[in-house]
């Protein structure tokens, strides 16, 4: 048995790695344990986000919006483009030297901050001992005072469409493509969905969306949400409500789906199919029975406001628990964690977690939706602007989407912001720091935006909660 470290962290993903880090710093002894590796068998570090999620799946959305942009979209602003080519295999080259950029960074930053790496797949035992299987099959057995399970999130399958790696791909084999598709289908029109569906749409491929759920967007506000559907449209995005896949049939190079919508029974045929259904928390395998940790029905492990679990001194972070999948809520769980096992009582306000699919335009959000507010009987204020009355975005040839700001109709407390439009993510962003700050909406009203700049939406959305929008004109208030 190896000297116990202070802290091992199982899994290397965001809210992994960051948490190492955050423990180091704090002078406690760590160490990462990471399963997956690489050509060379070595690490693969930056779990799902930095190799087959957030960073390839966003260099592809760039790489495909510049070549729309050049292929259809420049002609309105004089510029003449002939004989655009596309290059896939580059396009795909460019995104592989991001990942190893950013891999390498993570690996560089651990090494730096003195922590140690090991390779293999973990179990955690009672005791927190924690029981590590190279790919030799030789095993070796750690201990630590804590132990913080961060092992991350896989594609969800479905019975009716298994992936076979070729015509049939989950989101990791939707980031590999050789060629685009010429018919191209995806189930699921989620954030996972959407964003693959864009890039290839982009790129040329026809593009239908199968989504079971009758209501597109179901956890955006409703305006967000049918703003959302009316722009995709637009864009040539097929997508489906109400449409539950009931079986699928690979035929030679021919992908057949067959689904209900309503009371219609109906058949596409695809070249290429997509299953983007959501994700499903990697803790089958993660711990022993005496280990003290427990789960849902859907694999998520209990925890605490901390992100402690039931068993003492275990923590876990990240995808494998409550709350939403999101890259940057685990990389703040991961420090917090940090931070209790230093003694600091450190929190997270869940309440500020920006979402955001990022698409073109961006769909991002914080705090309440509308529909919240009715639900629990809040009063409150509401105001929205859209972006084609903002003359950065008029300039800029992005006009489509607005800015919307609610808040509580006797403080004025900001308590949630929705956007669709252009760098929708970026000024989102600039609403959670006022949330987190307690801010007002009058406090947005006071503060200078520049001009012109996009983010002078977010000004005149924050004006139109009291009716006093200065660029269009208001409606009256109750």
């Amino acid at each position: 048995m190896s000297n116990p470290f202070d802290v091992i962290v199982i899994g290397s993903g965001p809210a992994g790695y960051v948490c190492a880090i955050r423990c180091a710093q704090l002078g406690l002894s760590t160490a990462v344990i990471e399963q997956n590796v690489n050509e060379q068998a070595k690490p693969l570090l930056g779990g799902t986000c930095l190799n087959v999620g957030c960073i390839p799946s966003k260099a592809l959305l760039d790489s495909s919006h510049r070549y729309a942009e050049a292929a259809g979209h420049l002609a309105d602003h004089g510029i003449g483009m002939e004989g655009v080519s596309l290059d896939v295999a580059g396009m795909m080259s460019r995104k592989d030297k991001i990942v190893s950029q950013l891999t390498g960074g993570v690996s560089g930053l651990l090494k730096a901050n003195e922590v140690t790496v090991i390779t293999g797949s973990a179990v955690l035992f009672a005791g927190r001992q924690v029981e590590v299987t190279d790919a030799s099959g030789e095993k070796s057995t750690h201990t630590a005072d804590n132990i913080v399970l961060a092992a991350g999130s896989e594609p969800t399958a479905i019975p009716p469409a298994p992936i076979d790696g070729d015509r049939v791909v989950d989101s990791t084999g939707a980031l590999c493509f050789e060629a685009v598709p010429e018919r191209l289908g995806v189930i699921g029109a989620g954030v996972i969905g959407l964003e693959l569906g864009s890039v290839w749409a982009r790129l040329g491929a026809n593009v239908v969306m199968l989504e079971a759920m009758d209501q597109f967007l179901p956890n955006m506000d409703e305006q967000i949400a049918a703003e959302s559907a009316k722009i995709f449209a637009k864009q040539g995005l097929d997508i489906r409500l109400g449409a539950r896949v009931t079986d699928l049939t690979v035929n030679g190079e021919i992908v057949s789906v067959a689904y209900t919508q309503g009371d219609s029974n109906e058949t596409l045929e695809f070249d290429r199919l997509i299953v983007a259904v959501g994700r499903t928390p990697r803790t089958e395998k993660l711990f022993a029975a005496d280990s003290g940790v427990t789960v849902d029905e859907r694999g998520f492990v209990f925890v605490n406001d901390y992100c402690a679990t039931e068993a003492p001194g275990v923590w876990a972070v990240g995808d494998i628990v409550r709350g939403p999948m999101l890259a940057h809520k685990g990389s703040e769980e991961g420090v917090m964690v940090a931070e209790r096992i230093h003694g600091k009582a450190a929190q997270l306000n869940y309440d500020v977690i920006p979402s955001i699919i990022y698409t073109h335009p961006e769909v991002a959000a914080v705090g309440k939706t509308e529909q919240d507010l009715k639900a629990e009987g809040v009063d409150y204020k509401v105001g929205s602007f859209p972006f084609a009355a903002i003359g950065r975005a008029m300039a800029s040839g992005e006009t489509e989407g607005l800015v919307k700001i609610m808040s509580d109709a006797d403080s004025d407390q900001i308590l949630g912001a929705h956007v669709v439009g252009p760098s929708a993510a970026d000024l989102v962003q600039q609403i959670v720091i006022a949330i987190e700050m307690a801010a007002s909406t009058e406090d947005l009203q006071l503060m200078v935006f520049g001009h012109p700049t996009m983010s002078e939406a977010v000004h005149e959305a924050a004006l139109a909660v009291d009716g006093r929008a200065i660029h269009m004109v208001n409606r009256a208030k109750r």
